[in-house]
């Protein structure tokens, strides 16, 4: 039988869905305007008691948290009702999630499947099912305020500089990121501090416990989940510092390209403006972050970019502290830093370190770790402990330079030419979870992520 769409399948490893709701939610956002949602309308649908059947097999090492993306080349999947039985039990269906495109993915698709396995073992094999269905695509999840027995993903709006995304369960929403975009505000050096640059805020799983740190406490300019580099160099000398945002510099929401969630995950996808002398705009961002269904007391989150110069050459570098991607863990982790009572230690490949023990490249000596696959940072949070997992990709620039700080940041950095011709394409995942990790779990998490599955279409 002829499946009606292109599955040219190239393949990642990670977690659950039904369809997707692509809507924004109620009210307007003053952020940046959201991508208009297409009315549902009923269709005929071709894919009616037709069957694709396909394998996934595992690489030669157990994987944990397999982001399986299948391509879709011709037709918008999203109209359609659609089902994955998993092989392994005759009435077992297996959630995926149809939407857009990623920002990452190859140009000329016109959607994306996404199936989220917990763990496929070395060199397992499931066999999976896609069959259409007469039921029409079905609109998940209501709108804020409304509740709901399902599962998933929603979009909330709290103030007009927060943006929530809360996984709805048992009828209730649990806020697990926030995305904080408010525009510049010069009124006073702090509210300056608050509003220079764009991030996000991670919660712990009960959906209270804030994970991450804000503005104020120790080094004011660290918030989040962040990006940016603080020797900036563009034009004829022109020097900007995207990271502790001085002078001039700053970066600026400029609008949502997408906002999605579903049963899977739930993702934003914005546009940012990088500042430097006299304000002037010297490179674009997309920034998009995808968070997954939580589950193992854990969730996954990827993050990606795409950074275009608006000079025709603009120098990225700087040092570990103060460039790359990195997570802020709360300000509590700091003050126990600063009483001489930390309680955070690094977990490497090379093994458990001691509390209060860090490492870090030297710029000076040009030494210490570099090109890690991973690593991860354990610290607690009210009288929690938790696990924040940093995933490098191999396709992401190198040298990767590591950054280590017991007050509770964990990050990398690298030096990068920025062309017309040669944007900088990065992607990295955080896996976040209550209580400890071992050695083995972050490497089967790793593996996922670096080591592609492969899928046969029979």
């Amino acid at each position: 039988m002829k499946w009606i769409f292109g599955l040219a399948i190239v393949i990642t490893g990670c977690v659950t869905a039904v369809a997707q709701d692509q809507y924004p939610p109620k009210g307007s956002i003053p952020l940046g305007p959201f991508r208009p949602a297409t009315p549902y309308r009923p269709v005929v649908n071709p894919l009616t008691d037709s069957e694709i059947h396909f394998s996934i097999t595992g690489a030669k090492n157990d994987l944990t948290n397999v982001v399986v993306r299948v391509p879709v080349e011709s037709v918008n999947l999203s109209d359609f009702g659609l089902v994955v039985y998993d092989g392994r039990s005759a009435d077992a269906k297996l959630p995926f999630q149809v939407c857009p495109p990623r920002l990452l993915a190859k140009t000329g698709l016109k959607e994306e499947i996404t199936l989220f396995l917990d763990t496929l073992k070395a060199n397992e094999t499931r066999a999976l099912t896609f069959r259409g269905t007469s039921l029409p695509r079905p609109l998940l999840f209501p709108t804020a305020g409304e509740s709901t027995a399902g599962q998933g993903f929603r979009w909330l709006v709290s103030s007009p500089d927060e943006l929530n995304l809360a996984w709805h369960s048992d009828r209730k929403d649990v806020l697990l990121l926030r995305y904080m975009g408010d525009a510049l505000d010069e009124s006073s050096k702090d509210r300056r501090a608050e509003t220079f640059k764009p991030y996000h805020h991670v919660f712990a799983l009960d959906g209270e416990t804030r994970l991450t740190k804000g503005p104020g406490g120790l080094y004011p300019h660290h918030h989040g989940l962040f990006f940016g580099f603080n020797k900036v160099t563009y034009g004829n000398g022109k020097k900007a510092d995207v990271w502790h945002c001085t002078g001039d510099a700053y970066q600026s929401h400029e609008a949502f390209v997408q906002t999605l969630k579903g049963a899977l995950f739930g993702r934003t996808h914005v546009r940012i403006n990088w500042h430097g002398e006299k304000k002037e705009v010297f490179a674009e961002e997309e920034r998009e972050l995808t968070v997954y269904a939580p589950h193992d007391k854990g969730m996954l989150i990827e993050f990606a970019s795409i950074v275009r110069p608006k000079a025709n050459i603009v120098r990225l570098d700087g040092d570990p502290q103060h460039s790359g991607f990195h997570f802020r863990a709360s300000n509590e982790v700091a003050e126990q830093f600063n009483a001489k009572k930390p309680e955070t230690y690094f977990l490497r490949p090379d093994g458990k370190g001691k509390i209060g023990e860090e490492r870090n490249w030297d710029p000076k000596t040009k030494k210490g770790p570099v090109n890690l696959p991973w690593d991860a940072m354990s610290f607690t949070v009210g009288g929690k402990r938790y696990t924040a997992l940093y995933l490098d990709h191999p396709d992401n620039p190198k040298e990767a330079r590591s950054s280590e700080r017991v007050y509770g940041r964990i990050g990398s950095y690298f030096e990068y030419n920025l062309t017309k011709d040669k944007p900088l394409r990065v992607q990295y995942r955080i896996w976040i979870q209550e209580g400890e990790m071992t050695v083995d779990q972050c490497e089967a998490m790793c593996r996922a992520f670096t080591e592609p599955v492969s899928v046969v279409v029979k």
